[in-house]
């Protein structure tokens, strides 16, 4: 009966997480959206590393080679509050945005390998410009308001094995879809009927990801790991409408369209560029752990020809790590607690244009978070806080200040795929 209905929440769950808007951030509007690393609650907590880690009762995200370590069966569902800061020179707005982060499930197959499968969203649009042009009185003449919202969502399956004692690879594969809609909305003082630009995109794709992992047994308990994981560079396809036309307001505020200048169909490919991270870690099993991540991917190919941003090559360094007082501690709940910390820092790769010049657009968060034990065995509930800022108000740009909060559930049981006797 839980699987009964375990599978129907999964299925009613996928249709909310493809539609739900999560994003409020104006970096949204270049490309297909702005990208989500993968990573659960766990490893967002810990700064977002994962490549090395390997741990038997937590999914992971990042390396698919790590899914060989599932022991247990494991649900794992994520949210995310973000609340958000926009600050230009001599203005700032704020906002909060309610998401589902993933769904996903893990289990063991024999002794040495595992799978793993699951939903997240890929890319996020979700954005309102609005640009005011003023005569010499100060009047408006002018009013555009650009505006965006949908993105992409993955649908992924992962594999993992041990080759020998101590070494497991891994592949992923992951199919990509989703709809992007923006919009163009112009209206000029004295004329009486506005214009829209509006283009839906449907896109479709799928990647494949490989992932290796080896770990090692140093002196006095202490493990060393490492790993690498390489995502393929891919095109997605884009299939969609766009159009131009005028229109005018009710007096209640809705739009009535008049005339179509054009509606015309159109399909293209945005690539994805290859991404590769590595990454290495040391610490004590259920004790303590501490590690490094490093994230290189190659500059996003744009086909839009725009001069007002460019795109160079990204990187993405982490830091973090967890501590566990006493993992089986009868006298102290807060000694069975797994504390979490870590930092990112990330060159974006994104450039917008200042002048004859571009300017990088920066990214990093501090994070800390829990992991507190639930009556179920092995199962967590899982706290993530993280600061952050990215962009600059320099030059007329826009800084982001924001701070999220997540949270999940990771769900484990050994008997979830084994058949019940009555005795």
């Amino acid at each position: 009966m839980i699987n009964r209905l375990l599978v129907a929440f999964l299925v009613l769950t996928t249709v909310s997480l493809s539609a739900q808007r999560n994003n409020s951030s104006p970096y949204s509007f270049f490309g297909i959206g702005e990208n989500f690393k993968p990573k659960t609650v766990e490893q967002a907590s810990m700064g977002g590393i994962g490549v090395a880690m390997k741990e038997n009762q937590y999914l992971n995200f990042i390396n698919p080679a790590a899914t060989a370590d599932i022991r247990v069966s494991t649900y794992g569902l994520g949210g995310l509050v973000s609340f958000l800061t926009l600050k230009e020179a001599d203005a700032s707005q704020s906002g909060n945005t309610t998401s589902l982060q993933y769904i996903a499930l893990g289990f063991p197959i024999g002794k040495k390998a595992g799978f793993s499968a699951g939903l997240q969203p890929s890319t996020t649009v979700g954005y309102s410009l609005i640009n005011e042009m003023l005569d010499v009185d100060g009047e408006i003449t002018e009013i555009t308001r650009n505006s965006g919202n949908g993105g992409t969502t993955r649908l992924y399956g992962s594999f993992g094995m041990y080759v020998f004692d101590g070494f497991s690879l891994g592949i992923e594969a992951a199919y990509t879809f989703g709809t992007i809609e923006r919009e163009v909305l112009n209206q000029r003082a004295n004329v009486a009927l506005a214009t829209k630009y509006y283009e839906e995109t449907t896109i479709r794709g799928g990647e494949v990801k490989l992932g290796a992992q080896y770990k090692t047994k140093l002196k006095k308990g202490l493990e060393l790991s490492t790993g690498a994981a390489i995502k393929f560079s891919n095109e997605l396809n884009q299939t969609g409408n766009k159009s131009l036309y005028s229109l005018s307001f009710s007096n209640s505020g809705f739009e009535i369209p008049r005339d179509t200048v054009y509606s015309d169909p159109y399909k293209g490919t945005f690539k994805n560029p290859i991404q590769t991270i590595i990454g290495f870690g040391l610490g004590k099993q259920n004790k303590w752990y501490v590690g490094l991540n490093s994230e290189f991917q190659q500059a996003f190919q744009d086909t839009s020809n725009s001069a007002n941003y460019a795109f160079e090559n990204s990187i993405r360094t982490s830091i973090g790590g967890y501590y566990i007082p006493k993992i089986n501690s009868i006298s102290s709940y807060w000694d069975r607690v797994t504390y979490r910390a870590g930092l990112r820092i990330e060159n974006t790769g994104l450039l917008i244009r200042n002048g004859n010049n571009y300017e990088p657009i920066n990214d990093f968060g501090i994070n800390v978070g829990l992991g507190l034990p639930l009556p179920k065995q092995l199962s967590n509930l899982n706290l993530g806080f993280e600061y952050g800022q990215r962009g600059t108000t320099n030059n007329n740009l826009i800084k982001e200040n924001y701070f999220n909060v997540r949270l999940s559930l990771s769900l484990n049981d050994i008997n979830w795929f084994k058949k019940r006797e009555i005795d």
